[in-house]
């Protein structure tokens, strides 16, 4: 059943009870990762495996994974080329209270180092949960990440 979460502001990934923090290099311009991420919301599923489907709504996005998860965001930040961030504010996984995600970019020689922070907060078994899927949403974001470098025409690193 969707639920609707606390709203938190961008301030809140630095102080998360959860935070999951993934880095990794690419060879594409960071003005080109930032379009890929906050301009082209539909293109999302073609590099990032576990999006079903993404588009843009009002103030942000709706987006469903495989497997049924529903997230409904707000846009909090989209500073090109540096910071792309967004709120949950309501999704069906049971014991979410607080979720942002932000993408960093800082050039790293001619490509992009990007980090990816989830910042959440929830019911205990939730954090207890979310620190367990840590490995596997690990793996997931950096593969999405060598996709979308190689989707952008870039070489893989």
């Amino acid at each position: 059943m969707p639920q609707r979460l606390r709203p938190v502001g961008p301030e809140f990934v630095d102080g998360a009870p959860v935070r999951l923090v993934f880095t990794r290099d690419m060879a594409a311009a960071p003005a080109a990762v930032f379009h890929a991420l906050a301009e082209d919301v539909p293109g999302w599923p073609a590099w990032f495996p576990a999006v079903a489907s993404a588009r843009p709504a009002e103030g942000g996005r709706e987006v469903r994974l495989r497997g049924g998860i529903r997230f409904q965001e707000t846009v909090l930040v989209a500073k090109a080329p540096e910071v792309y961030a967004y709120r949950v504010d309501v999704t069906n996984i049971p014991g979410t209270r607080a979720w942002v995600e932000e993408w960093r970019l800082a050039p790293a020689g001619t490509g992009t180092r990007v980090r990816m922070t989830f910042a959440l907060d929830g019911t205990a078994a939730f954090r207890t949960v979310s620190r367990l899927i840590r490995p596997g949403v690990g793996r997931s974001v950096r593969q999405a990440v060598a996709a979308l470098d190689r989707r952008l025409g870039s070489p893989a690193r």
